[in-house]
Formats: structure tokens, C-alpha cells, sequence
């Protein structure tokens, strides 16, 4: 694997020199090249040692353009990534202009390129840098980031850089794995169901499972829609997020991102709503002789049986979760064969697992065969080493169909 680091001038450059690390750790050839502002935030010697190569930064270099020079520099590579992206190489790299050596070698290479934006949140915001990131896109430019967290000027926004590990996995991704050309359907978190503006049906989801396995897809190269229910999880990187609300936001969602390869339901959806949500607070009444408001319930779309009974865009691939206190493995046979999906995987949440909200889970997986289910039983795992092995699952079994 090579790459091309370009460290150009943000405050997150220090995190180059991990990311460096992390690259090496990888077995990856990274050559760097820094810019002018880029250097005042870490020194070429720094990134030299970290890189065990020699580092670039001068477009006029008549020793670097005779040993190399630019244009083999941004084609002598696999993946060139920018990390940090300011907005000034982004404004740059959108519109074309090569004024130094690393807008340069941008403007010259036919690799993929990935950036990792790095910027106060206000840079962010701004209509001309979601213009430039629009049309970088749109040329096919890959993204990672950026995060929501504190930034240099002590604020608090999106505009943070994307964390090494993150970008490294973005990478993994780009440069494509067992799940490359695949396209992957995840949903996550619980579904909040109003009853008045201030008042909702919900469950103790927390939507960690869920992301874990998109981002566990992502990571192996599916090109991953991931529709989430209200959650705290940050969004994977390298992933589509669509944010909802309710179940029926969720099964709109669902079915715009249709056609996928693979479909894997593990949002905790409510099974019902009410029947007419209210568009003022209910009061709690006054009088002593007050009585309770009744609460008519109805049934909410089944995402996963809609998405297993598709005809035309069914999913290869269609899988659920079944969330049970007792009979666990019982109960999620029995909804494999109500659901018509391919395969289930139960997990017990009643309140002693710590399973909703924890970070471990425990899992059966139920796969439909031409005679009954096949049943296997995973030992307890964090919920990564669960999405991960799951997403193995899906490639090896996407790939021994095609």
C-alpha cells in the first residue's frame, strides 16, 4: 500500500505524525509532502523519521524534480490523502489552482484522493466551503470527517479532524476490501414515537451495535447508507448517515436508499405509535376526580418485513435482530421465518445483560437453510468484535453468491 500524505497548515497537523504511525504499523509506504503552513505546525525532520522517507515541500526543487518530480510523486502512489484539509486546500483543490507542490501533485494525480477537513466550525458552515465540498464530491473526492468536539480556539463544533484510527479505516476503504462494489443498508438506534410535542414512545437502544456494523462494513469497502434513530453515537466514518425520527421516517429512508446488495436491520424500531400525536403538551389535569388520558396505539411499519418481501429490489442479502428477555433463540427462529429475511441474530436484553446501552453483546446467529435453521452461538464480544465478524460473514457469503 502507498500513500501520499499531504499535511498542509491546521493546528491538526500533529495528528499527521500518528496517523504516519498508524500507516506504518499497516505496512504502508507513506510519502509526505508538507506545505509552507503546514511546516509551522511540525517539522519536516519529525515527519521524516515518523515516515522513513524523504520529505517533500518545494515545487522548485531541482534536486527533488530531477530524482522524482511531481507528476511521479502523484502517480507513484495508490491513495493520496490530505489530512489536514483546510479550507484554503480545499478552495484550491476545487477550483484547480496549483501554486506549490502539493496543489500541484493534486492537480496531476489520477489516484483516488481522500481529505480529512480540519477548521473552526464557523470555516465550515460557510456557503463557499460547503460549495468547494460539494463539487470536490462530485468529482470524487472521498471525505473523512469532520468531527464535532473542541476545537484549537477553545469553541465547541464541527470542524475538528477526524481522529487517526478514523482516518486510517477511511483509507482501509478507499483502497477497497472483500466488500468493495457492495452496497449496504444499516439501521440503528431506537425510533421516537410522539405523543404531544414534549413526549414520546421510545426504548433503551442506544444505536452502538448498529453503528459498529456499518462502520464494520465500511471498513471492509461497502458503500454503507446508514439510516439511525435518535442515538449519541457519533456517525462512522466513510459512511452515509440519514438521521430520523420515527419508524415511518425510518422505511422512507429505507426504501430511498434501495437497491443495496445487503440490508442489515438493527435498529430497535417501536411496534406501535400513537393513533394521533398531539400538537400541544397534554396537562396533567387538576382536578382531584381528573382521570388519565387514554392512549390509543397503532401498529408501526415492519421495516424488516417490508424489505424481505420486496420484489424487484429485494436485498441479496436480508438480515434482522431480534431483541428478546426469554426464549431467545426460540422467538428469534420463529421471526426468520415470519419475516422472510435470510438471517437473524438474537440477542438477549433483558435489564441483568447490560446488553441495551452496554458495549458487549451476545449472539446467536439463525440462518435460513433449505431444511430447518442453522444455529450457531458466538461468545460474548464487544460490539466492534461483533460487527466485525458479522461484516466477515457478509462478505464471504456475498462473495461466494456472486
Amino acid at each position: 500500500m502507498r500513500v501520499l500524505l499531504i499535511i498542509s497548515g491546521g493546528i491538526a497537523a500533529y495528528k499527521s505524525l500518528e496517523l504516519i504511525r498508524g500507516l506504518r504499523r499497516h505496512g504502508a509506504q507513506v510519502r509526505p509532502i508538507l506545505t509552507k503552513g503546514g511546516a509551522q505546525f511540525v517539522t519536516p525532520l519529525s515527519v521524516s523519521a515518523l515516515a522513513q522517507e524523504k520529505v517533500y515541500d518545494d515545487l522548485f526543487s531541482l534536486t527533488d524534480e530531477s530524482e522524482i518530480g511531481h507528476i511521479r510523486l502523484a502517480r507513484e502512489t495508490d491513495l493520496v490523502v490530505v489530512a489536514p484539509a483546510t479550507a484554503d486546500i480545499l478552495a484550491k483543490m476545487a477550483n484547480g489552482i496549483a501554486d506549490d507542490l502539493a496543489t500541484t501533485a493534486l492537480l496531476a494525480t489520477d489516484r483516488p484522493i481522500l481529505v480529512a477537513p480540519a477548521m473552526n466550525s464557523r470555516m465550515w458552515a460557510q456557503a463557499s466551503t460547503m460549495r468547494n465540498m460539494e463539487l470536490l464530491k462530485a468529482n470524487g473526492v472521498m471525505t473523512v470527517g469532520p468531527a464535532h468536539g473542541e476545537l484549537a480556539e477553545g469553541e465547541i463544533g464541527i470542524g475538528r479532524m477526524a481522529e487517526p484510527a478514523d482516518i486510517l479505516a477511511a483509507i482501509e476503504a478507499a483502497l477497497g476490501g472483500p466488500l468493495t462494489g457492495v452496497r449496504a443498508l444499516v439501521t440503528s438506534g431506537p425510533t421516537h414515537e410522539p405523543i404531544d410535542p414534549v413526549r414520546y414512545i421510545a426504548n433503551r437502544s442506544s444505536g452502538k451495535q448498529g453503528h459498529a456494523i456499518a462502520g464494520a462494513c465500511a471498513r471492509l469497502g461497502a458503500a454503507v447508507t446508514l439510516v439511525s434513530g435518535p442515538s449519541n453515537e457519533a456517525d462512522p466514518p466513510g459512511v452515509e448517515t440519514v438521521h430520523v425520527e420515527t419508524a415511518r421516517d425510518m422505511l422512507d429512508a429505507c426504501l430511498q436508499a434501495l437497491p443495496v446488495d445487503v440490508a442489515i436491520c438493527a435498529a430497535a424500531v417501536s411496534d406501535w405509535r400513537p393513533a394521533e400525536a398531539e400538537t400541544q403538551k397534554i396537562k396533567k389535569g387538576r382536578r382531584t376526580n381528573a382521570t388519565s388520558p387514554n392512549l390509543e396505539l397503532v401498529e408501526n411499519p415492519d421495516i424488516l418485513a417490508t424489505l424481505g418481501a420486496r420484489e424487484n429490489d429485494r436485498p441479496r442479502l436480508v438480515i434482522g435482530f431480534a431483541a428478546e428477555t426469554d426464549d431467545v433463540v426460540a422467538y428469534a427462529a420463529a421471526k426468520l421465518a415470519s419475516k422472510g429475511c435470510d438471517w437473524i441474530l438474537a440477542n438477549d436484553v433483558s435489564p441483568h445483560t447490560g446488553t441495551f446501552g452496554g458495549d458487549d453483546n451476545k449472539v446467536h446467529l439463525i440462518s435460513r437453510t433449505a431444511d430447518a435453521p442453522r444455529i450457531e452461538e458466538w461468545p460474548e464480544a464487544s460490539k466492534v468484535e461483533v460487527a466485525a465478524r458479522l461484516a466477515e460473514r457478509i462478505a464471504e457469503t456475498l462473495g461466494s453468491a456472486a
